[in-house]
């Protein structure tokens, strides 16, 4: 956790404000990325997928949806990568470069348990967390991923670190999934080169659309670059459960069961709760 003064962050909040203007004036923010920006969030993402998604499926396509995960995303950023992405693509240069270059270095991270402090290091990675620029820092770095992605002709959205690959097709036009393979071994390419590190853990990998059009696209793949084809009917994908006929059936089961369970646990408290008369009407109604 970084220990960042109250006069930083408010110097960060003007600096934001006029970045901000610049990126956007200069139409330089990723279209699908909906992380960390205004009138954007996860909702938007999941609107523009699973409406993309669904048009497929009344087209009579079958879909492979890929999610992407990266690994300590934040904490692997390189400084002179980010400060060569912030000249190069983002035209910032002289003294507005020579600022951030001043903002990244001389930091330094150090362990202190039990009253014990170990000797300072240096931080040449990452951005620091809690940080109100950190954020924006990191989709900056994130920018060639988006163009990678379009050489390859496949759908995608973004939400931070997490990526979202989508291709459509006909159950029969198994050649298409070479293309998203290629995609994918590229973006690991890419991201080894930008020490930055997919995690293997959480990229999952469904097939979504008709039933028996998707069985006859389950049966020809196997894997795509080394990631299975999740057997599960439903991945999470920004918190929300997605399963195969996109009905989403399984994420409003699931929110059922949580919301009985807080109940019942209220329920177990409802004669130490002081004047909570609608709470008691809900308890008493279930």
């Amino acid at each position: 956790m970084s220990n960042l003064p109250f006069i930083s962050k408010v110097l960060e909040k003007v600096v934001v404000k006029q970045l901000y203007r610049h990126l956007q004036d200069n139409s330089l923010f990723e279209k699908f990325q909906s992380g960390y920006r205004a009138y954007h969030s996860t909702e938007t993402a999941l609107v523009k997928v699973t409406n993309d998604l669904l048009l497929a499926a009344d087209a009579g396509l079958v879909s492979v949806l890929v999610l992407l995960d990266l690994s300590a995303a934040f904490d692997t950023i390189d400084h002179n990568i980010l400060l060569q992405r912030l000249e190069c693509e983002v035209g910032i240069r002289g003294k507005a470069l020579c600022w951030f270059k001043s903002y990244l270095s001389n930091r330094y991270q150090f362990v202190h348990v039990n009253q014990q402090s170990s000797p300072c290091s240096q931080v040449s990675y990452g951005v620091p967390q809690g940080s109100v620029l950190g954020p924006i820092l990191f989709l900056l770095y994130m920018l060639p991923l988006g163009n990678i992605i379009r050489c390859h002709d496949i759908n995608f959205h973004c939400y931070a670190d997490d990526t979202q690959l989508y291709l459509s097709m006909k159950p029969d036009q198994t050649n298409q999934i070479d293309r998203l393979s290629d995609c994918i071994r590229e973006i690991k390419s890419w991201m080894t080169t930008n020490y930055l590190r997919l995690n293997p853990g959480k990229t999952e990998v469904i097939i979504l659309g008709p039933h028996k059009l998707r069985e006859c696209l389950s049966e020809q793949i196997i894997t795509l670059d080394n990631v299975s084809v999740s057997s599960s009917s439903t991945v999470r994908n920004l918190g929300v459960l997605f399963d195969q006929d996109i009905s989403f059936k399984a994420h409003i089961n699931l929110a059922c069961k949580t919301a009985y369970f807080h109940l019942r646990n209220i329920a177990k408290i409802r004669n130490i709760l002081v004047g909570s008369k609608c709470c008691r009407q809900i308890i008493n109604q279930k």
